[in-house]
């Protein structure tokens, strides 16, 4: 069973920064989609960020110029550096491998920003 494993999470006040990591229990030779999702409370999960495999990296237009995607280690560790935050930003963070037809969820890391 593959995992994924966030950390990074936590409480920043606006105009902080975070990096936000997420490591698979297993390395896939080819990934189709790499990316990160957020829920904010009483919302519909989001997108954030996606890295389509021989793609350029898709930002969501609220974190563009915010947000970096970035994998480490033959795609076993993906990151999303965060900078200048906001309290919008508050949200559950997930990240999310698509091998295949198949897709691989982490289980969410809390990101609190204050203003």
């Amino acid at each position: 069973q593959v995992q994924l494993v966030e950390s990074g999470g936590g409480l920043v006040q606006a105009g902080g920064s975070l990096r936000l990591s997420c490591a698979a229990s297993a390395t896939f030779l080819s990934i189709n989609v790499m990316g990160w999702y957020r829920q904010g409370p009483g919302k519909e999960r989001e997108l954030v960020a996606r890295m389509p495999s021989g793609w350029r990296t898709i930002y969501a237009e609220y974190v563009k110029g915010r947000f970096t995607i970035s994998t480490y280690d033959a795609k076993s560790t993906m990151y999303l550096q965060m900078k200048n935050l906001k309290p919008e930003d508050t949200a559950v963070y997930y990240c999310n491998m698509v091998v295949g037809i198949r897709g691989y969820w982490g289980q969410g890391t809390q990101v609190t920003v204050s203003s």
